[in-house]
């Protein structure tokens, strides 16, 4: 790795560390893996950080997984913190004292953003920890509270439902938001989602897949928000590849009639997309398997949702192809942070390291148009833990992502990440 400063418009820049004091053990000082002064890294919604929950992609890509706050009640609202000493500050809005599993995933992304201080060298940011109690009133309070002592960018809120309240008094201030959430409806100017979107996993497989050859792509996909999502994006991205839709269908508690109509018009497709998480994905193919349909004889694809089990364990999914961040980001990371805290990561805490680790960069090298728009929509993007990303101008963003298999041992990745970004 290089030590000399790299002007961020030239290509992507690594946000995260540039010597960790913690590498994990057995592997190369993470020194040697960085490739410049700028160094960030990256994750998304909301899990547990009970060792009973499953670390995998299928709990963090659904756009909708972490729109509301959780029904029971929060716990007493936690203290205001600083952690960290500069010149710089910035503001973290986390659900801490929220219920259950939101509660859990924000300590472990309070842990993950304090563990990209310790790493960072020398990081000059003092950062502003709020308690939005899970709430949008509590997350505008503390969001004002940061801003008010003097917070130059916001970094949160977790729930879509509170990203508005604190946008509207950031962007009065003329305040950035990087916000964890993966509703791409709430993304707009000024608020930027540090998030895993279905857009880009639709791309990147639809992209993929027509560069293997299977162009007419039959679809199935949930009647229901992330259904949606994935619809318009799935229907932009086909024909964009030279490709044509043979078969779409939306499906509810009913997929037997959905997976006859598709499964009678697969003979003139050479691909299936269908996405879901695991459990859907599991009895949709199951549906298309008693409706005839010989699901080896065509490829089968999907989204970062089949990052789970179930979809390994089933015969009928084996050799499907989706596409998901490399692994081996989140591996290391969670090394680190074992040794640091002793316990796993929940899947969302890259987020929030990945969010320090940028603004410590960008405060470092950027001068005082650190958190500009024109700084963080940097068209070469950011190197991340999970790979290249970048901020769009209307706040959502485009990721590099890998290619994986399923197996029944787990996705095996069949096309690595991009190294940097198209035009």
């Amino acid at each position: 790795m290089t030590g000399r400063r790299r002007p961020v418009r030239r290509e992507a820049a690594m946000v995260g560390p540039r010597h960790p004091k913690s590498p994990v053990p057995g592997s190369r000082s993470a020194g040697a893996t960085r490739r410049s002064a700028l160094g960030l890294l990256l994750g998304a919604p909301f899990l547990s950080a009970c060792a009973g929950v499953q670390q995998s992609l299928s709990q963090f890509s659904n756009p909708f997984s972490s729109s509301a706050p959780p029904a029971q009640p929060a716990g007493p609202q936690q203290q205001a913190t600083t952690a960290g000493t500069g010149g710089v500050k910035g503001g973290l809005i986390l659900p801490l004292s929220a219920a259950g599993n939101a509660g859990l995933a924000a300590q472990s992304m309070r842990n993950a953003a304090e563990m990209a201080l310790a790493e960072f060298q020398n990081p000059n940011i003092p950062l502003l920890i709020k308690d939005d109690n899970g709430s949008p009133q509590g997350a505008q309070a503390g969001a004002q509270q940061a801003v008010d002592e003097g917070a130059e960018i916001i970094l949160g809120p977790l729930f879509a439902q509170s990203v508005p309240a604190v946008a509207q008094g950031a962007r009065t201030r003329g305040i950035s938001v990087i916000a964890f959430s993966t509703d791409s409806s709430i993304a707009g100017r000024g608020v930027y989602l540090l998030s895993f979107l279905p857009e880009s996993d639709v791309n990147r497989i639809v992209e993929y897949s027509a560069r293997i050859g299977k162009r007419s792509v039959a679809v199935l996909v949930p009647d229901n928000a992330y259904g949606n999502v994935v619809e318009a994006a799935v229907k932009a991205a086909v024909p964009r590849r030279g490709g044509r839709i043979v078969a779409f269908e939306k499906y509810g508690a009913d997929r037997a009639t959905p997976a006859r109509t598709v499964a009678q018009q697969l003979g003139s497709a050479d691909a299936l997309f269908i996405a879901d998480d695991g459990d859907a994905v599991v009895s949709v193919a199951d549906a298309m398997t008693a409706a005839g349909a010989n699901l080896r004889n065509i490829q089968l694809l999907g989204t970062g949702l089949w990052d789970n089990p179930r979809v390994y364990a089933s015969s009928a999914l084996q050799g499907g192809l989706y596409a998901a961040p490399d692994p081996a980001g989140f591996r290391a990371f969670s090394g680190r942070y074992r040794t640091k805290y002793g316990g796993e990561p929940v899947r969302t805490a890259t987020l929030a390291y990945d969010a320090v680790a940028l603004v410590a960069a960008l405060a470092r090298t950027q001068g005082t148009t650190r958190f500009s728009s024109d700084v963080l929509t940097n068209p070469s993007g950011f190197a991340g833990i999970d790979g290249l990303f970048r901020f769009r101008a209307d706040g959502t963003n485009e990721r590099g992502l890998a290619v994986m298999k399923v197996t029944q041992g787990g996705g095996a990745a069949v096309a690595g990440s991009p190294k940097s970004f198209g035009a």
